[in-house]
C-alpha cells in the first residue's frame, strides 16, 4: 500500500504566482520612455528653432521702432515658443527620472518575488522529503503491529484526522466496516482510540513550549 505521507500522495502547494501585470508594465514603460525620449526633445528643438528664426528675422528686419505692433507680435511669438520649449524640456526630464525610479522599483519587486518563489519551492522540496521519510516510518510501524493493507489505510486516514463516516465515504466501505477495522488497529497496536494513535506518532515530533 502506498503511504499517503509519501511522495506519491503529496499534493505540492502551488508556487506563488507572479504578478500578472509585471511584463505588461515593463512593456508599457519601455514604450512610454521611448516616446518621451523621441517626442519631447524633438518638440523642444522645434520650438527653439522657432525662437532662433524669429529672433533672426526680427534682427534682419531692423524695425524703425521697437514699439510697433509687428515687433510686439514677433517678440510674443519668440517668448511663447521659448516658454513652451523650457516647459517641454523640464517635463521630459522629470518624466525620464520618474520612469527610471519606476523601473528600479519594478526590478526590485521582481527580484523579491523570485526570491520568495525560490524559498517556497525549496521549503516544499524539504517538506516532501521529510514527509516521505515520516510516512515510511509510520508504515514500518504498522507492519510491526501486523496490520493488514486495509487496516493500514484506515489507520493512515485516522491519523489524518478523519472520522469513521468520512473514511467510509473516501474508501467506499460501510461505516460499520471502517469501525471494525479501526477496532482491529487499536487492538493490534495496544492503543486506546484515535487520539492516542495520533499521540504515539506525533508527540515526539512537536516542539516544546520553549521551542526546543
Amino acid at each position: 500500500m502506498t503511504s499517503p505521507f509519501g511522495p506519491s500522495r503529496v499534493s505540492p502547494t502551488p508556487s506563488a504566482p507572479a504578478a500578472p501585470s509585471e511584463g505588461g508594465l515593463v512593456e508599457e514603460l519601455d514604450a512610454l520612455e521611448g516616446t518621451s525620449r523621441q517626442l519631447a526633445p524633438l518638440l523642444a528643438f522645434v520650438l527653439v528653432v522657432v525662437v532662433v528664426a524669429g529672433t533672426t528675422d526680427l534682427v534682419l528686419d531692423r524695425p524703425a521702432s521697437w514699439w510697433s505692433v509687428h515687433v510686439a507680435f514677433e517678440l510674443g511669438i519668440i517668448l511663447l515658443s521659448l516658454s513652451f520649449a523650457i516647459v517641454l524640456w523640464r517635463g521630459w526630464w522629470r518624466t525620464a527620472r520618474a520612469l527610471g525610479r519606476t523601473r528600479q522599483a519594478l526590478a526590485a519587486t521582481s527580484r523579491s518575488l523570485a526570491e520568495r518563489r525560490a524559498e517556497q519551492e525549496a521549503w516544499q522540496r524539504r517538506a516532501e522529503a521529510e514527509r516521505a521519510v515520516f510516512g515510511r516510518a509510520i508504515d514500518a510501524q504498522f507492519a510491526a503491529w501486523g496490520l493488514t493493507p486495509t487496516e493500514r489505510e484506515v489507520a493512515f486516514l485516522l491519523l489524518q484526522g478523519h472520522g469513521h463516516k468520512q473514511i467510509a465515504a473516501r474508501t467506499g466501505r460501510s461505516e460499520r466496516t471502517v469501525r471494525q477495522h479501526a477496532v482491529s488497529v487499536y487492538a493490534k497496536s495496544g492503543i486506546d482510540g484515535r487520539a492516542e494513535l495520533a499521540a504515539f506518532f506525533l508527540q515526539g515530533l512537536l516542539p516544546t513550549h520553549e521551542g526546543s
